[in-house]
């Protein structure tokens, strides 16, 4: 049964909006694919927001607090990153192939599927970091009051982590059929009502008692909650692409192989990415506090440029997957080429202007002399290999769509073995900071060009 069959069996008042499969699969690669990045690039411009406004915000409450949110931000970040960009791009996946190869009934059973898997990982990530984050951050460095503070962003945040991974899952499926809008949409409100809330809870604002790091924190509780919520409600009401029937679902253990069998694949390279900025924290702990928060604010950053590649990436999934989904392998590999292209020029370029002039970016925290230069030493060597490091992250986006993501992880491995060997050989050297900065560039470098040749040598479809 075809796609336009199944639509039009379905009765005009209840039916959804029918999924422009046809478009995906015929339309110009450039102009399809910018359209959809468009809103990925303003909801992504959202989170900068957010995290300018959050860094900002902690600024102000001193350095042991900025220093504390440099040894939670590697989980925070890892918790973003499993649920929206690994394990989300495993469900955008599944959806899209589905939809490519004619089915709609099956994307619709994995969209509930999904749920129940953000439901469980947001439950385990909750469990975790309240269990053992105390041990996390100490193992990191963190004592005293930095790591106190760290504590007390961390307790709030992941008390609702299964919020987080709700929104992230509901809004890969709708990415799933195509439509970047009401995903979109949601990020960025959830990123100003994160600004508003966290800003007054935190610092105190019109008479509300100062939180502190607890009230930033509760920003973004309060945000994905709400969220959450909105997101559930659209895929309930009927009003996304997909029609789910609630009443006839039932557990298939095929439906969440098909999406595990790419999404805890692709888990494993934002854990890699977060293992690379861990063994450089616990590295730079020892160097003191202030070029622990320098590196914490040039990593910060980096983390950053990922949802600038995510936005083409995220944007190449339902293009790559319906294309596999009808077997036009062909097509499928330009559109992952063509993300990559664009990603490593937005990247490239921000990399390079914070390479030449840093203070642009550090300025907006912080004027402590010690944390500053070690920022500045970090994007002066860092920075060139920005642009690498959009490639590889996009074609791990592209590749997810593909059911083809061993490639991209192991280049995160190389990446990660050179950081590892590499840090530890520096650090036993009593080499100077200015060398590990070094080294991550030429990590980056060399992830971005394995996730190149690995995509060239794999087979698709």
């Amino acid at each position: 049964m075809t796609i336009e069959a199944s639509i039009d069996d379905v009765s005009p008042a209840t039916a959804a909006p029918a999924v422009p499969v046809d478009h995906f699969l015929t339309a110009p690669i450039l102009p399809t694919l910018l359209k959809l990045a468009v809103p990925n690039t303003i909801a992504m411009f959202g989170s900068t927001l957010v995290a300018v406004a959050e860094t900002s915000y902690i600024g102000r409450l001193g350095t042991e607090p900025l220093a504390g949110i440099a040894l939670v931000f590697p989980f925070a970040m890892l918790n973003q990153m499993m649920s929206a960009g690994a394990m989300g791009g495993g469900v955008s996946s599944a959806i899209s192939r589905a939809l490519g190869a004619g089915d709609r009934d099956r994307a619709a059973d994995l969209a509930l599927h999904a749920a129940i898997i953000g439901v469980g990982l947001g439950l385990f990530f909750t469990v975790m970091m309240l269990g053992f984050g105390r041990n996390f951050y100490a193992l990191l460095g963190g004592h005293g009051g930095v790591l106190e503070q760290s504590l007390h962003y961390s307790q709030v945040l992941f008390s609702g982590a299964i919020s987080i991974w709700l929104v992230n899952t509901l809004a890969s499926v709708v990415r799933g059929t195509g439509d970047m809008r009401i995903p979109s949409m949601t990020l960025i409100t959830v990123s100003m009502i994160q600004i508003a809330v966290g800003g007054v809870l935190g610092l105190g604002l019109f008479g509300v008692p100062s939180l502190g790091m607890r009230g930033v924190a509760a920003g973004q509780l309060t945000a994905f909650t709400c969220g959450a919520i909105f997101l559930a409600w659209y895929l309930a009401s009927g009003r996304s692409r997909l029609k789910l029937d609630f009443a006839a679902f039932r557990f298939q253990r095929a439906m969440f192989l098909d999406i595990l069998m790419v999404g805890a694949i692709s888990c494993l390279s934002p854990l890699q990415s977060v293992l690379t900025i861990l063994i450089f924290t616990k590295i730079l702990a020892g160097f003191g506090t202030e070029t622990l928060a320098g590196y914490g604010m040039g990593s910060r950053l980096e983390f950053l440029l990922i949802p600038i590649a995510f936005a083409v990436g995220v944007a190449s999934v339902p293009m790559v997957g319906m294309a596999i989904g009808a077997g036009l392998v062909t097509r499928a590999r330009k559109v992952a080429w063509t993300a990559g292209t664009v990603a490593g020029l937005v990247v490239g370029l921000v990399g390079l202007v914070v390479a030449v002039e840093p203070t642009l970016w550090i300025a907006l925290f912080t004027g402590d002399p010690g944390v500053t230069a070690a920022a500045s030493s970090y994007f002066a060597l860092a920075g060139p290999g920005f642009g690498f490091f959009g490639v590889g992250v996009c074609l791990y986006f592209s590749s997810q769509g593909a059911a083809k993501v061993g490639g991209p992880v192991l280049a995160g491995t190389i990446r990660l073995l050179l950081v590892g060997i590499g840090g530890w050989w520096l650090a036993t050297a009593s080499a100077p900071a200015w060398t590990l900065f070094a080294l991550v560039g030429a990590a980056m470098v060399a992830f971005g060009l394995a996730t190149v040749i690995s995509i060239r040598l794999t087979r698709w479809g």
